[in-house]
């Protein structure tokens, strides 16, 4: 109680002290104050003092308070609510529909436990299983927390135990790899569609309002795809010889059996999960030549898994992480609106361009900042509260350097993902993986820091000249 009364002590301090300073130069009083209460914003979703929907929600409240009393404010309280409205915020609640249905039909289950009796004789093989189920299940599951905690973990976890693997006393036999590739795939699987992580769609829409550049979703996965793929084509190996388990050989037969029989005889609702989850794939690929935008394609999906009975209204309603994201996804949407209509940005660009002059518009600036988003990455236990806190930021840093910028946006959106993978608070799924108690620090950090280096460089070096060849192409 001691720390929250801090925390929301110096939340009051940067609101109030927008309000008791002037504002500097080029900046109006009322962007001042909406930018302190931005800051504040953004200081709470990552202290949390409040849930983050409560936290966003409070600051759009004083900011339709602080526009209503300026008379000759350039927007109005529905300004502040825009998000709410955003084809952003609905794509990402709709997807996360999508991947509830996963859950709750077992279709994720019959999907793993396939691919275990396939493909899973050995505990390699069984790191492939892990990243083919992830990448399988990746396009319509924006939270990486209930892909990689919701779905395979509990699977991978009871394989763990069934191979004599357990926390306290064999934790290397098999659980610490198989943990440990459990969070590095998904941090990767995470980057590689518009749809695979929450965090994505909205780093776009902050890129968007200061870059003024359109990404649709089939030219996020061609860009994304090929570094994805080739990256998860040796993540499990590296991790394997960094964290080398014991057991090499498996019986997945018996243990993939052993889960199908219990899951019984495929379902109506999963084979209709199916057609819906494909179509909804090819509305996203095709969505421009069927003249429908990617939250479209994505709310008809949503609206089909409920017209067929797939997932209830009831278990929407249950789907917390949904809902949650709605509320604070809309809110900081709607209050980077509103500083880019009053001139906030532009005042920061031409701010930082007179202290950033030494650097230049070349690729060189790219990777310096890229390495610095990866850094600064480290700091972050939320990906989401990462991306409304420095996407802005980096982005108005490109902005006034010159750099290319969809080459330095694809950049620094892929890097919101896999910067995360250094540390087990990098994301949500993280501590419900470590708490697990086969991984320890030490390898976990090895792991991480080797394969965020890794993906950094060949984003560097060969996605970098791929991008500019997509925009060579008109294909992005």
């Amino acid at each position: 109680m001691k720390s929250k009364r801090i925390t929301l002590l110096l939340l009051a301090a940067i609101v109030l002290l927008s309000v008791a300073i002037p504002p500097p130069e080029g900046l109006t009083r009322e962007a001042w104050i909406l930018a302190g209460i931005y800051l504040a914003a953004i200081v709470g979703l990552v202290s949390k003092p409040y849930p983050e929907p409560v936290v966003m929600l409070s600051a759009v409240a004083l900011s339709c308070f602080v526009v209503a009393e300026f008379d000759d404010s350039p927007i109005g309280s529905l300004d502040v609510l825009s998000g709410y409205a955003s084809g952003t915020t609905w794509l990402v609640f709709s997807a996360f529909t999508l991947s509830a249905a996963f859950v709750t039909t077992g279709l994720g289950k019959r999907l793993a436990y396939w691919f275990i009796l396939k493909f899973g004789s050995t505990t390699l093989r069984l790191g492939y299983v892990t990243a083919l189920l992830d990448l399988l299940l990746s396009p319509a599951t924006p939270s990486n927390t209930a892909r990689a905690g919701g779905v395979v973990f509990p699977i991978i976890n009871s394989i763990a135990l069934v191979l004599g693997s357990t926390p306290n006393e064999t934790p290397c036999k098999a659980g610490r790899y198989l943990m440990i590739n459990i969070y590095m795939v998904t941090k990767t699987t995470s980057y590689m569609f518009l749809t695979a992580f929450a965090g994505n769609a909205l780093a776009l829409q902050l890129m968007s309002d200061i870059f003024h550049i359109q990404i649709s979703w089939a030219g996020w996965a061609l860009a994304a795809m090929p570094l994805g793929l080739l990256m998860l084509a040796v993540i499990p190996c590296i991790t394997y010889i960094i964290a080398r388990p014991e057991l090499k050989k498996i019986d997945n037969i018996n243990i993939a059996t052993a889960g199908l029989r219990e899951l019984g005889r495929i379902s109506g609702k999963e084979k209709a999960l199916v057609i819906v989850f494909v179509s909804a794939l090819l509305g996203w690929i095709f969505s421009r030549h069927l003249g429908l935008n990617e939250s479209a394609v994505a709310v008809i999906a949503m609206v089909s898994a409920l017209i067929f009975n797939i997932i209830s209204w009831n278990e929407v309603l249950q789907n917390k992480g949904g809902w949650n994201t709605l509320i604070w996804y809309g809110g900081i949407i709607g209050l980077s609106a509103t500083l880019n209509k009053v001139g906030f940005f532009q005042w920061l660009a031409s701010f930082m361009s007179a202290h950033l002059d030494f650097l230049g518009p070349g690729n060189s600036t790219i990777v310096l900042l890229l390495f610095l988003s990866i850094v600064v990455r480290y700091l972050f236990a939320s990906g989401g509260a990462y991306v409304a806190a420095m996407v802005p930021v980096f982005a108005t840093i490109g902005l006034i350097t010159g750099t290319a910028p969809l080459l330095f946006a694809l950049a620094i959106l892929f890097s919101n993902s896999y910067g995360g993978c250094i540390t087990h608070y990098g994301g949500a799924a993280g501590p419900i993986i470590f708490a697990a108690g086969y991984n320890d620090i030490k390898t976990w950090w090895l792991v991480g820091t080797v394969l965020a280096l890794l993906t950094f460089l060949v984003h560097i070096l060969l996605g970098i000249p791929w991008w500019d060849f997509l925009l060579q192409q008109n294909m992005l």
